[in-house]
């Protein structure tokens, strides 16, 4: 049985740092993403990476901000998040699959992710 189990959310002032983490069982990660979900909004794409290639994707708003990181002894998987923003505060999900379709495609459309964490709420205020 698959699992991943989310920590590392909470509240933090504008211009901080949080870092969220993915711990997964039942399933070796070979790509995973983090996804968010602000209230009355659609879950987006944040970052996603793929282990066999390489390649990552950082959402615009996000880019030189997170970091997208694993540590496979571990089975786990991180979001460093800095300077961060109140338009950042989201539910934050990671999520991994079997059906590898492309880091870019797949984070932006959530194709091929299939497992997904409980969620963490991140709140960026003052």
């Amino acid at each position: 049985q698959v699992q991943l189990v989310e920590s590392g959310g909470g509240l933090v002032q504008p211009g901080g740092s949080l870092t969220s983490s993915c711990a997964a069982s039942g399933f070796t990660l070979v790509y995973h993403g983090w996804f968010r979900q602000a209230s009355g909004k659609e879950r987006a794409g944040v970052s996603c990476i793929s282990s066999s290639t390489g390649s990552t994707y950082y959402a615009d708003s996000v880019k030189g901000r997170f970091t997208i990181s694993r540590d496979n002894s571990k089975n786990t998987v991180y979001l460093q998040m800095n300077s961060l923003k109140p338009e950042d505060t989201a539910v934050y999900y990671c999520a991994t699959g079997r059906r590898y379709t492309g880091t870019y495609y797949g984070c932006t459309t959530g194709s091929g992710y299939d497992y997904w964490g409980q969620g963490t709420q991140v709140t960026v205020s003052s």
